[in-house]
Formats: C-alpha cells, structure tokens, sequence
C-alpha cells in the first residue's frame, strides 16, 4: 500500500506545537526554584525513551547504554570535551610503537573500582579478553588484539594484528568499560575462548555495577527507570550530584509533560518542533550539533527487488531527494547535511560538498538508464522517532519526492525488531535508519557502510551477489590508512569515503543537533562523540 502524502502532517505538527505550548503555559504556575546546595542532593531525574538490551558492558548496545556505561565504569582512556582528543583515564600515560601495532599503558595508582579495590592490570586483560570471546555487539572493537601481556601490576601490553592508527580512539569507547574481574568472575564472569556459552554474568550485572566510574547501580527497573548514586569511592573528581534517575519515557511530548510539571528535570528526545513552542523561562532548549546520523540506504541485490537500482538509477534518487526540505520539516531546521556517511570533522571528510538537489539531472540520469517510465519499489523501514526525526514523515517527504522522476515507493513502516530482521534476511530494497559514532574515527564507517567485503552493508546491499558493487580496493585502502597517521592518513580515508559517496548505496539526510531540554539552574550538558550526555559533569549552578 503507498501511504499518499497529505495535510494530514501539517495538521501533526500543529497539534505537536499546540500541545506544546499548552503546556508551557501551565508550567508558568508551576514552582521551579530549589536552591543548588540542596540540589546536589536531590535526585536528578533524566526523562528517555530508553532502548536498553543489557548494563553488561560486554553485550550492552545501545544509546542509553552508553550514557550508564560511562556513569558506572570507566576505560582506559577517555575522549576529552572537544570530541577529538584522547585524554588519559585508567591509563596515566602509554606508548606507541612506529608501526601503530603495540601500545603500552601505565596504570593510574590511585584508580580503584567502587569496592574500594586497585584496578589492575589483570582487570584491564581479563576484561578486553571478555568482550572478544563473549562475541557481544561491540566484540568487533577488540578483534584487533591480538594478544595482551601484563608485565606488572601497573603495566598493560596490547599486540595487535595489524597496524591501527585509530585505537587509542577505539579505546576511548563506553563499550569496552573496564570490569573488576574477580568480582565478576565470582558471578559467572568467564573470558575464556568458550565465554559466549559459558559466561553468566549478565544477569547479575542487571543488578549490579563493577566498575570504576563516578557513580553506581543502585537499582534497575526495566521499562520502568535505572537508578544511580554516587560512587563515593570514586578516584578521580566526585560527581556533584548524589542521585540519578533514568526514568522511562516513551516520547518527547510525554517527555516534556514530566519536565513541565516537575516530575524531571531533563528532557533528552523534545523534537526541535515541539521546543520550538516552549515559552517557560524556567526550560532551557540548548541545540548543539551531533555527530549521529539519519540515513536512507538502497539495497540493488535485495531479493524481492524486482527492479534492479542500477548505478545511473541510484545516483539518479540521491538528486531527486529534497534534503533542505526534510530537514526543515522534521526538524525545524535543526540539523546539517554531510557529504559523505561520516560525520563533518572526522578524518577524510575535509572539504567534501552533500549531493545536491537536482530533479532536472535526476530526470536526465532515469532517461540514461533507460528507466525514464518509472517503477515502483518496497520500502520498509523502523516506526520509529530517532534523534527528533519522524521516520514516517520523512519517508513520505521522499516519497513525494521520488513521484517527480517516476519512482514510486511502497511504504511499510515496521517495528525495529522486524526491520532488524528483514534487513539481515533476504534485504530490503529501499529503507532508512539511524548511526551514532561509537568513538571519535572514521574506520569504523568504513567497517560498516562501504561495499568492502564482510561489511554490514556489503551484505545487505547484496554485493556478494552482485560484484559490479563490490570494492576491492577498499580493504587495502582501510589497511594503509590504519598503518599511518595525519595528512597521509587523511588522505586513504578521502578515498574511501569518495568512494562510498559515489556508491550511491547510503545516502545521508542529516545529522540532527542534539536538543537538550532542561531545568534552568543546570550546567554541564553536553554531547559527546563517545558517550552521548556523560552525568558526572551535571550540576546544579
């Protein structure tokens, strides 16, 4: 069934508006002041919708997994606050040798976990060791290693298969949070080559927290909220708040009812339009760009496409789409185009311009095609609300749009678990979903989205099927770029991330700003490239 579009959408958006300014109106009655000595003390409450899986750091995968991950653990190093530079953490200091293959780390004396003991570098073995062979989301992170030595107590040797330029940023990573390795191999914890059927702590773990972070699992209540207080053995600067809620919330309207009527004290997922209609004084709406990513993906080996999208027809969509125009209609504006699926700023990136939009040249490439009449193709993708973008309204936009050189979209809108599932079958010809960097690097874009062999993407655009999409060159590319550093290395990820551009596969709408919506009197929001919001840095003024 094709889902037409309508006035139906403006008539949404007045509603969100309408709604939104209500509220904010009613709020004006509401008292907000609590003084900030004893706001510390009080428990802050963060409203999410939260797409938890696991609180083990070994199979935790998610957006609020980073954000706990980050509260309750710590790694060895860290990202710093301009989200480029690698800061120490657990490691004081390290070493590097000339071909980018053995790095060596010191061990910070006075880090310990929230049991009061030292982090060691057994922990750090133990823990790295756990994550490759439990096989979780994030094992693709440690598959590099290729052994890791312990010399002493302080000291951690990690060896790796090739040369890698990107893993001191790799490291910075949520999801390889250092674990306290005997109290977690005291509840099932295992690391061996057999610990993705013999390892049972995750249930514990639900529980609990082992890490050495600024604050700890108090509590968990799936659907319901993740409870955390501070870690009063913290090592390194104290939190300044005592308490935090991650509450549930299924949307940002509901999100900003909790926030409105005193219930929290940030809204995380408020949609540009809804705040844009907040006039409360006492609700700061502070946009900062992100690096996540909002894409629509084509997919000419999917087996029900009955059409194949060859390379003029693929190029020939990525003009026909009004992308200024999505952007304004779902998020308000607020949001940037990139040139490539790799986030502005990110080596191989520099001076890149976004495709543009071209209907005329789009009609001319369909008639080169000889696809000039048009056809009709499936598009699935997730019913979902994703860093403000309303994936059915966007879609629709597109459809909308591709009706201009006679493409004509068939739209399904599904639940995620569905669309995860289709997509890794037998594909899906035309979909649309989400990115967020899991480190501050460009590799792991090409990891997943270039048609290099055993990628994500490679598989689910069916190049194994069809090697006129395939890239060959690209894995050489990846390793040279890996092997060096700077302009040089720079200079492979240009490359590669040309090519992707000219694959016409994945095609970025936008990069969405993060919204933060949250009580006046709160410092410290931020978002970072590796672990999203990070609490411990939230204060009251």
């Amino acid at each position: 069934m094709v889902m037409q579009n309508s006035g139906a959408h403006a008539a949404r958006i007045l509603r969100r508006n309408t709604l939104a300014l209500s509220l904010a109106g009613a709020a004006m009655l509401m008292p907000f002041g609590v003084g900030a000595s004893q706001a510390q003390d009080k428990p802050l409450v963060v409203a999410r919708d939260m797409d938890i899986n696991s609180l083990d750091p070994g199979r935790a995968w998610c957006d609020t997994c980073q954000i706990y991950l980050t509260s309750t653990y710590a790694r060895l190093v860290n990202l710093d606050k301009d989200n480029k530079t690698i800061v120490p953490m657990l490691a004081d200091s390290w070493t590097v040798n000339a071909d980018q293959t053995r790095f060596t780390f010191k061990l910070n004396p006075k880090a310990v976990f929230s049991d009061g003991s030292p982090v060691e570098a057994k922990d750090i073995k133990w823990t790295l060791e756990r994550f490759k062979n439990v096989k979780g989301n994030a094992s693709y992170l440690v598959d590099p290693i290729k052994s890791i030595e312990t010399p002493d107590a302080q000291t951690v040797v990690i060896d790796l298969n090739a040369p890698n330029s990107e893993f001191l940023s790799v490291l910075s990573a949520p999801f390889l949070s250092i674990l306290n390795s005997k109290l977690v191999a005291e509840h099932g914890g295992d690391a061996g080559p057999d610990a993705a059927t013999k390892d049972t702590a995750e249930q514990w773990l639900l529980a609990h927290s082992a890490g050495a972070g600024p604050f700890v699992l108090a509590s968990y209540s799936p659907n319901h909220e993740v409870r955390l207080k501070r870690n009063d053995k913290f090592w390194g600067t104290p939190a300044a708040l005592s308490e935090i809620i991650l509450q549930q919330s299924k949307g940002g309207v509901s999100q900003l009812q909790l926030l409105e009527g005193g219930s929290a004290d940030i809204a995380m997922q408020v949609d540009p339009t809804t705040a844009k209609g907040i006039t409360n004084p006492d609700i700061v709406v502070d946009a900062q760009p992100s690096l996540n990513m909002v894409y629509v993906a084509l997919s000419p080996g999917a087996k029900n496409l009955s059409n194949p999208l060859g390379s003029k027809v693929r190029e020939a969509i990525a003009h026909a789409i009004d992308y200024d125009g999505i952007i304004d209609l779902t998020l308000d504006g607020k949001g940037r185009r990139l040139a490539t699926a790799i986030p502005e700023g990110f080596p191989g990136t520099g001076g890149a311009e976004p495709i543009s939009y071209d209907v005329e040249k789009a009609k001319a490439l369909m008639k080169e095609a000889g696809a000039e009449d048009g056809f009709t193709i499936d598009t699935a993708f997730p019913n979902v609300n994703t860093y403000g973008v309303d994936y059915s309204l966007m879609m629709q936009k597109i459809q909308q749009d591709l009706s201009e050189i006679k493409v004509q979209l068939n739209l399904e809108p599904i639940e995620f678990t569905v669309w995860r599932e289709r997509i890794n079958g037998d594909g899906i010809p035309f979909t649309a979903v989400f990115y967020a960097p899991d480190y501050f690097g460009t590799a792991q874009y090409i990891q997943y989205f270039s048609m290099m062999k055993d990628t994500a993407w490679y598989k689910r655009a069916g190049a194994g099927k069809d090697p006129k999409l395939a890239r060959p060159e690209a894995a050489e590319l990846l390793q040279k770029a890996l092997a060096t550093s700077g302009a040089e290395s720079d200079g492979y990820f240009r490359k590669l991330a040309v090519g992707m551009a000219e694959d016409h596969i994945i095609l970025p709408i936008v990069s969405p700003d993060n919204i933060f919506v949250y009580k006046k009197g709160l410092s410290g929001l931020r978002f970072s490239a590796c672990c999203n919001m990070v609490l411990s840095e939230i204060s009251w003024k």
